[in-house]
This record gives C-alpha cells, sequence and structure tokens, in this order.
C-alpha cells in the first residue's frame, strides 16, 4: 500500500467505527482486559478492519494488534522476530475517548529488519494526520494541505518536559522546570513533541504500538527517542526499562544525565 493510502485508511476506519461512538458509547460498549485498562467495541473493530487490510496488502508481514495481543501473548515475540511486520494501536488513549476527549489517536507503524520505515498517527478529532517515512522526513498533513516537520532546538538551560507517571508529575530533573503530565496518549505527545509544545517525555511504559510509530517521527524531524539509560530505541525492545522521547539530542542527553545522577524521580 502507498503511504497516503495507508494514512486514508486510517482516517477511514476512524469514520466508520470510531467517531460515531465519539462522546456516544454505551455501558456495554466498554470493557476492561484488566482493571483500570479499558478497551472498547471501537478498538476491537478498528483493529480488525485495519489489521484485514494490512493483511490482505501484506500476507507475510506479522501484525502486531494491541487487542489481539490481549488474547495471544505468543504474538509478541513473533513480531519481535518479523522481519516484516506492522503495529496497530486502533484508539490510543482509550481512556481520553471513554472520557470524551478529543486527544486520541489510531496509529500504525511498518517494521523492516526490525527497523521503522514508515509511521502513520492519525487524530480523528483533531483532523489531523502525521506521517513519517525512514529517510523522507516527517509530515503534518491538515486541511491546509501538507508541512514537513522539524523540530526547533531547544533553550537547554530551560527544557520543558512532561511524563507519562502521574507520581512524577511536578517534580523536578536536576534544577529543569517541573514535569507536567502528558496527553495521555502517545498518539498526542509525540505530535506535540514535533511540534515543539514539550521538549521532552519520560515514559515509565513502552509497548511497540505506543512507540514505534512516534520513534519515527522523532527521528525524521530531529529528535530522539532512547531508554532512560541511554541507549537507542529499537521497535525489537519489546520491555525497555522506560523511555525518553526527546525533540534533540542535546534534551535526550541532558535528561538521562539528570535521570542517572540522583534519586528526583522516586
Amino acid at each position: 500500500m502507498e503511504t497516503v493510502e495507508v494514512l486514508a485508511l486510517l482516517e477511514n476506519v476512524a469514520e466508520e467505527v470510531i467517531n460515531p461512538r465519539f462522546r456516544s458509547l454505551a455501558d456495554a460498549e466498554v470493557h476492561e482486559k484488566r482493571p483500570g485498562d479499558l478497551v472498547t467495541d471501537a478498538d476491537r473493530e478498528a483493529e480488525k478492519l485495519i489489521t484485514d487490510a494490512l493483511v490482505a496488502a501484506y500476507p507475510d508481514a506479522v501484525i502486531l494488534g494491541e487487542e489481539t495481543f490481549a488474547g495471544d501473548p505468543g504474538l509478541m515475540q513473533r513480531y519481535a522476530a518479523a522481519d516484516h511486520a506492522f503495529t496497530v494501536d486502533p484508539v490510543d488513549g482509550t481512556k481520553n475517548f471513554v472520557h470524551g476527549s478529543k486527544d486520541h489517536a489510531v496509529m500504525v507503524a511498518e517494521t523492516v529488519g526490525g527497523q521503522a520505515v514508515r509511521a502513520w498517527i492519525w487524530q480523528p478529532q483533531h483532523r489531523l494526520g502525521y506521517v513519517a517515512e525512514r529517510g523522507s522526513g516527517t509530515w503534518r498533513h491538515d486541511d491546509e494541505g501538507t508541512h514537513r516537520l522539524t523540530i526547533p532546538e531547544p533553550d537547554a538551560e530551560d527544557l520543558r518536559g512532561r511524563t507519562s507517571r502521574r507520581s512524577w508529575v511536578g517534580k523536578t530533573l536536576d534544577g529543569l522546570p517541573p514535569m507536567g503530565l502528558t496527553w495521555v496518549s502517545c498518539g498526542i505527545d509525540y505530535p506535540k513533541l514535533v511540534e515543539g509544545e514539550a521538549d521532552y517525555i519520560v515514559y515509565r511504559n513502552a509497548s511497540p504500538w505506543d512507540h514505534v510509530p512516534g520513534s519515527l517521527l522523532l527521528a525524521e524531524s530531529g529528535g530522539v527517542l532512547g531508554t532512560t539509560a541511554g541507549h537507542v530505541y529499537s521497535p525489537r525492545d519489546t520491555r525497555p526499562p522506560g523511555l525518553v522521547a526527546a525533540g534533540s539530542p542535546t534534551a535526550y542527553d541532558a535528561v538521562c544525565r539528570a535521570l542517572a545522577s540522583g534519586d528526583q524521580l522516586t
């Protein structure tokens, strides 16, 4: 499938099964995979539609869908070993979606030989699309057209940070401004980083469907995604101890040094 066709797929799937349920979910359409971890009928239906389209186009690829993995834990290892694979997050930010927040997204990424080569994020309620191709940049698609994105170099002395761990909100790293909460959806967080609305984000958890798309968006716009230990993120690393997403190598190095220097976040 051409890159624009995949973005159109995500937009069409959202229009078919996600948008009609926005702020209209019935109680019977919301479920718990485990305590506090929500899934909706929109998640499941969207994942099936996206997966079916990808399988039809790429029958030999492994498709790692968040909801499919919940019922097939062995899928993660098949994905990690695959030469050609896709990650699918049908409604990233499900809690936001359930609670009526526009901050949710549909995300897909393609990997070849363990490297992300294409990535797509569609934000249905914001009507924004973000696409990255290895070696070809990161692009925003909106009502005004298509725009290539490059992250401006941040002020190293005043890095604006966010974190996905609520107990860390308000804490500081080595004198930097206190961290705020993320937008609670990687499909919103990574575009916000690329657009320069934050300089870094510290994540505690790191599932491939959440972070592979954003890793390529960052890499192709001047940013970096790596572990809190200072190693470059790999889509095949299915259980990293924590991640730092940053708008520049300078910001990434500063955050990793701060994390290694003390116990500010305990």
